[in-house]
């Protein structure tokens, strides 16, 4: 990736249609603002020292007097936010095609995982890698999710298991967050599996994590959040606690693997908690929803999952029709979900979850970015948040969940900066 251009002054003229997917100050869209996606047709975007400035109709613009400002006909585009990847395991080593083909013949996740793949198999790969390495892979993958729109992203670490793997593995993040010019914020996953070291002996790794781990990352500012994997045979509820406490002792904010594989109340801990987000959720239950809800967590949801291992979804549109804020993310890792498009994960959230179009830009833009704590900086097209705009040759935003399998990016627009490729 070149670095791009970029001009003091920037104009977005004459966009023939421009989806704002506008808070108007709200943390999140939930309910039947979640179809409210703020359209304007024939519109302007004014931005200066890649700051939105100026947002509205071309008939009302005047342009201001500034020599290098850069002027760019937007007359046979849309334009829409940068989508907002808040669930990835972007950062691991290896690849697990093998395992794609046991479950097309019958093998269930649970089964592989038994036999010796699974989580383990990348955490060995991982292991095995350099930090350079893991960061070269790093910045290819963030390179290809730029291309499909993606410009904001979260990475969790959890593919190390060891106090120097896990280290490698945010340090990386940490790196190509300073290098890269995708928005990255790295989360903790100590807790993704038990690594062969503690075998049966998770409240051993536990400790570790909690009184070593978690006191250096906070110190070293190697991490926004810390996650776990609460879930039958992974993590338990009480584990989750304890490291859920130490990890808020430390300064570190909270999401949550929830409800994936089983019911085991890992989503209400995670609301109790006050998680900024609380993830997968495909066995989530209507005591759930309401402790989410009443938690201001937001609830993110994963298409591809369940789209590649093939199993439930999680039930969207009741969590929509409940008032819950959701989210939608790629979750791409080797195991579960290898693919980072998210115009794909919305296609999916359309066909099998019962979102609307409008409901599943909303959910993968402005609440994307609530499930990082950052729609008051990214996530719509609004005047004070960073230009993180994206161009598309398309006659309509729905179009992206129609027309899928294919890349309509045009042109791409971070913080201000036309990125070229």
């Amino acid at each position: 990736m070149n670095r791009g251009f970029y001009s003091v002054q920037l104009i977005l003229q004459n966009i023939r249609q421009l989806v704002t997917v506008a808070a108007r100050g709200a943390f999140a869209k939930s309910g039947h603002a979640m179809r409210d996606l703020g359209v304007l047709d024939d519109a302007t975007v004014l931005i200066e020292d890649g700051i939105i400035r100026w947002v509205g109709a071309s008939s009302d613009f005047h342009e201001p007097s500034i020599a290098d400002a850069t002027m760019l006909d937007c007359s046979e585009l849309a334009a829409l936010p940068g989508f907002v990847d808040s669930h990835t395991h972007l950062l691991f080593a290896g690849s697990r095609e093998d395992e794609f083909a046991m479950r097309v013949e019958g093998r269930s996740y649970q089964e592989i995982a038994d036999a010796g793949g699974g989580i383990l198999s990348t955490v060995n790969a991982t292991r095995a890698a350099s930090k350079k390495e893991l960061k070269k892979l790093g910045r290819q993958r963030l390179d290809d999710m730029l291309k499909l729109g993606t410009t904001t992203v979260e990475i969790k670490s959890g593919y190390g298991l060891t106090q120097d793997d896990e280290i490698k593995m945010l340090e990386a993040i940490n790196e190509l967050a300073e290098e890269h010019y995708s928005t990255v914020v790295a989360t903790f996953l100590g807790a993704h599996a038990l690594p062969p070291e503690f075998a049966g002996n998770a409240d051993g790794y536990v400790a570790v994590l909690c009184q070593r781990l978690l006191p250096y990352i906070a110190k070293r500012k190697l991490a926004a959040f810390c996650d776990a994997f609460c879930e039958t045979k992974y993590f338990t509820v009480a584990q989750t606690e304890t490291l859920f406490r130490a990890a808020l002792a430390a300064g570190l904010k909270l999401k949550r693997h929830a409800d994936q594989l089983t019911q085991i109340g890992a989503s209400k801990l995670g609301a109790s908690f006050h998680a900024t987000s609380i993830d997968h959720l495909e066995k989530i239950d209507s005591d759930a929803m309401e402790a989410i809800r009443e938690a201001g967590s937001i609830a993110t949801v994963l298409p591809g999952v369940s789209f590649f291992l093939n199993y439930g979804y999680p039930p969207a549109r009741q969590m929509i029709d409940s008032g819950l804020p959701i989210a939608i993310a790629t979750n791409f890792n080797p195991g579960s979900c290898m693919s980072f498009s998210m115009p794909m994960m919305m296609t999916i959230a359309c066909t099998h979850m019962g979102l609307t179009p409008e409901e599943a830009l909303a959910a993968a833009t402005v609440n994307g970015a609530a499930a990082l704590n950052l729609s008051h900086r990214i996530g719509s097209i609004e005047v004070g948040k960073e230009a993180d705009i994206i161009l598309y040759r398309i006659p309509h935003y729905r179009h992206l969940a129609y027309h899928f399998g294919v890349n309509h990016v045009e042109t791409i627009i971070k913080r201000g900066v036309i990125l070229e490729f």
